[in-house]
């Protein structure tokens, strides 16, 4: 994949994934453990988002090639649909107890006022771009694999599938602008990337294990629901080990996000959309379509 063929980012406002709907509390496969990792991951997009955005911003004057400027411009547009959504998604989650406005005080906290404290701009948007390779490499692989989403609700695995469409659109952007504006070089974008192996799951663990207790599960079931939900993610085939390739890629000397492949279905997804404008076609599109 070259910088020339790549997929173009294409901002999408409007869209209505039924979220308000008799959506299951454990919609993946009634599956506590699966359904709150994802659930988890949907806290953090609010001020993750704000975040990535606020990051590139910082560099924004500094982008002379238009070319870029007007990706960051549409990246700002994906990146702030993609809080509204969530938003919606999580006052699901805050009706069933979850502490949502705890969550986003913490990480309003740690992104805004913490952060700042011991952190360069150039190294909170190494940040972000490291980031958005997790995501993107979340995205890709994960829907590649048709059983992990099989039993879902299609409402959420749409929303999901439309989010995971549009990171792999604006996979480089915060890459782009860290390389030829921040003029970071290897060490400087890797770093980061070490950091937050470490940090994120850590910060996705804490914000489940508070689901788990607010879903009623006692210290022994939540053990239990730990060690089967770690055998899932870590196992040989399981969530994580297929995705180490894309992972590693990022090491690279001379890595750039279009020299990892778009998810294989990207062009199934928007055919669909494009036709019936239905992002729940699109989504069960993208999933009919896996391996």
């Amino acid at each position: 994949m070259t910088d020339q063929d790549h997929a173009p980012i294409v901002p999408r406002e409007g869209l209505d994934f039924g979220l308000n709907g008799d959506i299951p509390k454990y919609w993946m496969a009634n599956d506590a453990f699966k359904t709150r990792f994802f659930d988890a991951m949907s806290t953090l997009f609010p001020m993750g988002e704000k975040f990535f955005i606020t990051s590139v911003r910082e560099f924004r004057e500094g982008v002379s090639s238009p070319k870029l400027q007007q990706e960051v411009k549409d990246f700002i547009r994906q990146e702030a649909q993609h809080t509204l959504i969530h938003r919606q998604f999580n006052d699901r989650l805050k009706a069933q107890g979850i502490d949502i406005d705890g969550i986003n005080a913490q990480l309003e906290t740690m992104f805004f006022i913490d952060a700042p404290k011991i952190s360069t701009p150039t190294q909170r948007l190494a940040a972000t771009a490291a980031l958005e390779h997790l995501t993107s490499m979340m995205c890709t692989c994960f829907f590649e694999r048709k059983e992990l989403l099989e039993t879902s609700d299609p409402r959420v695995r749409a929303m999901y599938a439309w989010h995971a469409i549009e990171e792999v659109e604006h996979k480089a952007v915060a890459f782009d602008v860290l390389t030829q504006v921040a003029k970071a070089g290897y060490f400087a974008r890797n770093v980061p990337m070490l950091t937050i192996t470490f940090g994120f799951p850590i910060t996705v663990a804490r914000i489940m294990n508070h689901m788990f207790k607010v879903d009623g599960f006692n210290f022994w079931q939540r053990m239990k629901l730990w060690a089967k939900g770690l055998w899932w993610f870590y196992k040989p085939g399981g969530l994580f080990i297929p995705t180490l390739g894309y992972y590693m890629a990022y090491y690279k000397p001379g890595f750039h996000p279009w020299k990892v492949k778009e998810m294989p279905s990207y062009k199934t997804w928007l055919e669909v959309f494009e036709r019936t404008g239905d992002p729940i076609a699109a989504g069960n599109a993208l999933h009919a379509a896996g391996q």
